[in-house]
């Protein structure tokens, strides 16, 4: 039977996946501000690179990445998509890894996702509901 702390490892990345990580997204902001990838949906395009996740097995990455505003975000994957063994191959030489994981790029959605959420906090039925908070005490010291 699994220990409590094997169910936790599985459910939540560890301390060296997100380590790896932080150095992969780091490594590879570096890479795209440098214009190495010379694909013409990039020209023009500043890309944030706000978070890589690596699998357990440090074989497989996913690259969470958002163009300025959001402009051209579906080109700009694309692009990203074509150079991804180029950025493997000059990743594999930033990253001191025994073995470079493969890339998968996909757009951070957490940005629209946050200002969904503050939408509706906003919203007047939603507003009115939450309304102000009291704070309700007992006049009444005895217990």
């Amino acid at each position: 039977m699994p220990s409590r702390s094997d169910k936790h490892r599985k459910s939540s990345p560890g301390q060296r996946q997100l380590r790896v990580g932080e150095e992969m997204r780091h490594a590879l902001a570096r890479i795209l501000a440098r214009g190495e990838l010379r694909d013409p949906a990039l020209q023009e395009v500043s890309l944030t690179v706000t978070e890589v996740r690596v699998a357990p097995d440090l074989k497989h990455a996913t690259a969470f990445v958002m163009p300025l505003a959001g402009r051209n975000a579906a080109d700009a994957l694309a692009g990203l998509k074509r150079g991804a063994s180029f950025l493997r191959m000059t990743l594999a030489r930033e990253v001191k890894l025994r073995n470079a994981p493969s890339l998968v790029f996909a757009l951070d959605e957490s940005f629209d996702r946050a200002s969904h959420i503050e939408e509706i906090l906003h919203r007047p039925e939603v507003a009115r509901d939450l309304g102000p908070v009291t704070d309700v005490t007992d006049g009444d010291d005895a217990a």
